[in-house]
């Protein structure tokens, strides 16, 4: 359940610059991604999930959330928000179009825990030594649904990942469904060609768990199951991604939720390639 945060106790301070001391910038023509640096961009973000989440997604929101048009809980004070904006439309939070939340450890421990926790065991990624990433809460514009601007927030994430020596990627990835018939086949492709190593693995909590073993990997059809997988998800999957054990049903969103996982240093070479080098489109604040 999402929990509301009067936007008296909302402290972008704390939100952006005291958790993640370096800045940057990438520009692309009109598009460019940064991470919030005040209320007023990160109210931006809040409102563009709540026009996706809610108006087209038909998400169930609070009624704290419907009044104020807003999509919050008790993450967004402790999170970064990376945003995408479009110099066309303004040179202010008006010209958002695309959000990420990104969730470092340090502020998980803030706010008691990661969004993940609520559905899934990830003892095996807190445990790890290595700094770890959540994502979500992400979203674009519908008139901005193409390969640059999901392509720009990948170069933002890899940007915020290289500053921070981030090592593992997780976070929940939604199929728009809870039809068990529609699921089978998404549920038992992933499960069989895409789960994570052991170490590594999350499993979704006992009480919520929904078996994604579905069906026998002879049965299925590697490129109808890969067919049948939201573009968020495959688009994780074409980076390394991988997924945890059991799905969960998100009664607020009516949807099935999947835990990825990724290991950065198997993000595609390109991502990797433009941030070593520094090229001219990234600009250091």
């Amino acid at each position: 359940m999402t929990q509301f945060i009067p936007q008296s106790t909302f402290n972008a301070s704390s939100a952006t610059h005291e958790s993640c001391p370096s800045d940057f910038e990438i520009v692309k023509g009109s598009l460019s991604v940064r991470l919030a640096r005040d209320m007023g961009e990160i109210n931006a973000a809040l409102a563009l999930r709540y026009r996706i989440f809610y108006e087209e997604m038909q998400a169930r929101p609070t009624t704290e959330m419907a009044i104020r048009k807003r999509d919050f809980d008790k993450y967004d004070n402790f999170a970064d928000h990376l945003l995408v904006f479009d110099s066309e439309l303004g040179r202010g939070p008006e010209a958002v179009v695309g959000t990420y939340r990104l969730i470092r450890r340090s502020a998980a421990e803030s706010c008691g825990g990661f969004y993940s926790a609520s559905e899934y065991d990830i003892n095996v990624l807190t445990r790890l030594p290595d700094e770890i990433l959540e994502l979500g809460r992400s979203c674009v514009n519908a008139d901005y649904r193409d390969r640059r601007v999901i392509n720009l927030l990948w170069e933002g994430i890899t940007a915020y990942c290289v500053a921070h020596d981030i090592r593992f990627l997780f976070g929940c990835g939604s199929i728009p469904s809870c039809d068990p018939t529609t699921l089978k086949i998404p549920l038992s492709y992933l499960y069989h060609y895409h789960l994570a190593p052991e170490e590594i693995r999350p499993r979704a909590l006992p009480q919520r768990h929904i078996e994604m073993n579905q069906s026998l990997i002879g049965e299925i059809d590697q490129k109808r199951g890969l067919k049948s997988v939201p573009p968020l998800i495959k688009g994780y999957l074409r980076i390394g991604g991988f997924v945890g054990d059991g799905a969960v049903i998100d009664e607020q969103f009516q949807t099935t939720d999947v835990c990825i996982v990724v290991q950065t240093k198997l993000i595609k070479e390109k991502y990797a390639r433009y941030f070593e080098r520094r090229g001219s489109n990234f600009q250091a604040i």
